[in-house]
This record gives structure tokens, sequence and C-alpha cells, in this order.
């Protein structure tokens, strides 16, 4: 992890932390290291989320940007792939998109796009951390008429949703009961959808700035999984905040999760040809189920650390087209350069329509081990040094020995938030329950005696 950006662009407490200093240093540097190849006058995409902090954010992202001669479009509330996609299609030298994704609303972050409409190498991120921490005298300010100017993409939205309905064909028939977190999708999904045919239930589409994933979207699906099975849905859909993630929730109501998600598509497109080099890229965190899965539909599986980025990284080096997470970011690489849900959820709508199997029969295709995930809260100055701490890591590789071949343990810091996240999978979820809580307790006493388990 860099010292701004973790593995999904800076984040943090927003203006407290995410300052407004630091947004208009990252919009300068960004605008310096991104556009310095180019002979014109650099153009910068920007999108955010429903956030109330979004807006100053963005204010001082714009100023950064325009301060050092890049013209700055704005394009409003839109799903973070709709950046990634609409780089490309508008020219742009860059993208940044305002948004702490699945976080809570007090938290906000800043994502930086290529002009390719690929997230940034660690590379250029520790370019743009280092003019910013280590070499701000030369980022050169531009005066009078040489800044740069402000632009509003007033179509950017249906540019969006018009890219993703070329993917797919009519969904008239199919029901589907939709979260939108209150977030991003909360007003491209209903054009998206319903513009498809497809019959909508929508649930938690009203943002007002505060409410974004509050109790809902793809971290909380207790709301969706009641809608699909009070209104006979064939299958529902959560996004989170920013809509770079999907979940789906079957017709009986239980949670279908990234894991299982592709293996359907990897079994679907495999049998219709389009599972480049039959692979599907996968993190360590997918579950051991998954692999069982490939190993009997004869898929190939490719494993990176956790972080869509090295999904995508490993999928652009080998050539594969489809990667993703278990918490739903899921890449379709023939049509975007980063997860996005709605394209997700529409592919998945899209295998409904042409199959008579349920949701449900679909998802058995996976048969998930048994997993136990625990988050621990660890204060600024823990971390970093979990893995240095010799306790730690004996009591660890205890319970690997024990479990042995019949299941795994994870320990790792998140790269997003102030955690240390423990997994383990195994046959017996009792005994897995156990192991977990032993490492906690262990983590806890070393990095945060005195703060509670998130």
């Amino acid at each position: 992890m860099g010292r701004l950006f973790g593995t999904d662009g800076a984040r943090g407490v927003a203006i407290t932390e995410l300052t407004c200093e630091m947004a208009m240093n990252i919009g300068r540097a960004a605008a310096l290291v991104l556009t310095k190849q180019t002979n014109k006058k650099p153009k910068i995409l920007i999108g955010k989320d429903t956030r109330v902090s979004s807006d100053i954010l963005e204010a001082a992202l714009v100023a950064g940007i325009c301060s050092v001669g890049a013209d700055a479009h704005i394009l409003g509330i839109v799903p973070t792939p709709a950046v990634a996609i609409l780089v490309k299609k508008y020219n742009a030298d860059a993208g940044v998109m305002i948004s702490a994704s699945h976080n809570s609303v007090e938290f906000n972050g800043i994502k930086l796009f290529s002009g390719e409409g690929f997230k940034l190498s660690d590379k250029i991120e520790e370019e743009i951390e280092a003019l910013i921490l280590d070499y701000p005298e030369d980022i050169k300010l531009c005066c009078s008429t040489t800044v740069g100017r402000i632009y509003y993409e007033k179509n950017a939205e249906w540019d969006y949703v018009r890219h993703i309905m070329k993917t797919c064909g009519s969904l008239k028939g199919i029901r589907v009961a939709i979260d939108c977190a209150n977030g991003s999708a909360s007003f491209s999904a209903e054009k998206l959808f319903g513009g498809l045919g497809a019959e909508c239930y929508f649930i938690n589409n009203k943002p007002d700035g505060t409410n974004i994933n509050e109790n809902c979207g793809s971290t909380h699906m207790s709301e969706l999984q009641r809608v699909v099975v009070e209104n006979k849905c064939h299958v529902g859909l959560a996004f989170d905040g920013d809509a770079d993630r999907c979940l789906a929730v079957d017709e009986k109501g239980d949670i279908v999760d990234g894991d299982k998600l592709l293996a359907i598509f990897s079994k679907y497109m495999r049998a219709t040809g389009k599972l480049k080099h039959n692979t599907c890229v996968v993190t360590v965190m997918t579950n051991l189920g998954f692999f069982k899965f490939a190993k009997e539909n004869k898929v190939v599986v490719a494993t990176t650390a956790v972080g869509d980025r090295y999904v995508l990284e490993e999928m652009q080096k080998g050539g594969y087209n489809l990667g993703g997470e278990q918490s739903g970011h899921i890449i379709f690489l023939d049509e975007a350069h980063t997860g996005d849900g709605e394209l997700t959820g529409v592919k998945l709508l899209d295998i409904l329509s042409h199959t008579t199997l349920k949701t449900s029969e679909l998802a058995e295709l996976m048969t998930s081990y048994p997993q136990v995930l625990e988050n621990i809260i660890i204060p600024n100055e823990s971390k970093g040094i979990w893995g240095t701490i010799e306790e730690i890591r004996e009591v660890v590789q205890i319970f690997k020995d024990k479990l042995g071949d019949d299941g795994r343990i994870l320990v790792r810091e998140s790269g997003t938030e102030p955690l240390v996240r423990i997994m383990l999978e195994g046959k017996n979820f009792g005994l897995i329950t156990e192991y977990a809580q032993r490492i906690s307790e262990v983590i806890k006493k070393h990095l945060c005696p005195s703060v509670d388990e998130a």
C-alpha cells in the first residue's frame, strides 16, 4: 500500500482525513502526471456518488485540476464504472471518481483512471504520491488565461446506460428486485433495467446525501431478500454505494455471492465459447468451493492478491476476459475495464432469459465451504505491523497446521479501511469459528487492546 493510496484509491473520513487540501493536491498532481504526454490541453472527467461530502471534494478536485491548466469535465452522480467507460468514449486524458464505495457515509475516497479507462498501477500512484509528498515544489500553477475551464457533461449517465444496454437483448418477462444502496445506481438503474424491459421493484433508490449504504445495498441484504420473496421475483440484485459491485438473491431469498456468480458466468461463457482460455481470475479470498467447481467443469483458475486492480492486471497479462471477487466486484473485460455492478446484473438477467433454470438452480453449480469472517478495527498506529508480531504469526500457523488440507486461514490488513481481516474456511463450522476467535483474541491483545471488534 502507498502513503496516500490503498488498494482502491485514496480513502478516509471525509474532510478531516481526506481533506479538501489533499483532494486539491491530488487533482493537481494527477493532472500533471497523467497528462504529461499530451500535446493538447488536458481533459479530465470527474464523477461522484451521492455522499454529502462528494460535492465539497469535487470542488477541491476541480480547483486543483484547473489550477495546473487542465480542463475539468463534471459528470455528476454516476457509477464508478461509468467514469472508466466515458474516459475513453469522451477522449479524455484521465478520470476521477469521488466515492468510498461500500463504506458508510462519513468516509469518502478518490479513485483515478487512465485515459484508457483502467485504474492506475501502483507505480503511477506512487509517482503521484511522490509529487504531492516529496516534491511539491515541482507543481507549477497556471495563472491568468492559462488556467483550465470547467464543463458539465449533461448526457454522461445516459451514455453509460446505453453502453450497457448494448451488451444484451430484451429482458422482458424477468421480474427483478433491485437495491440501489441509496448510491450512484439510484438514478441509472431504472433507466437501464426498465429500458431493457424487465419488471422492476426498486428499493433504497432515494439518496439524501446521508443514507448511502445505510442498512442497505450489497452489505445489508435482508430487505432485498424479503422483497424478492414477497413479490415472487426471479432474482434480486444488490449494488454498493458506487455500483461497482453486485451480489444477487435467488427466488427463495438466498444470497448468491460473487464466487457463485463467477461460477455461473464461467460455465455459461465456456459453454457458449466466450470464456477466453477457459480461464477465470479470482483472489486468495475466493471460496474453496469455487476451485472444486472449476475442476469439475474444466475451468482454469488464476489466483491473485485481494483487490480488483490485481484481478484486472492478471486478466490483462493473460488475455482473460472474466474475473472478480467474492464481494461482487466482477470484471467483464470485453465490455468494461473495472468491476461494474449494473453490467454484472444485466449479464445475470440475460442468462436467466436464455435458460429454463431458476436462479437457485444456477447457483447450485457451486457448493460453498463454511466460512468465518472477522473484522478487527485497528488504530492508525497499528497499521502495517500485524505480520511482524511473532505471537500472531505463531497462532495463525498452529491453526493452519491443524486444518491441513481440510481448510485454510487468511489474515490480512484491509487496503480500504482500518481493519485486520480474518478468514477461515473448513468442513467443520464449529471448529473454524473457535479458531477464528482464538486468532482474533491474540491480534486484539497486540494491536488494539482498548478497541472493540467491528
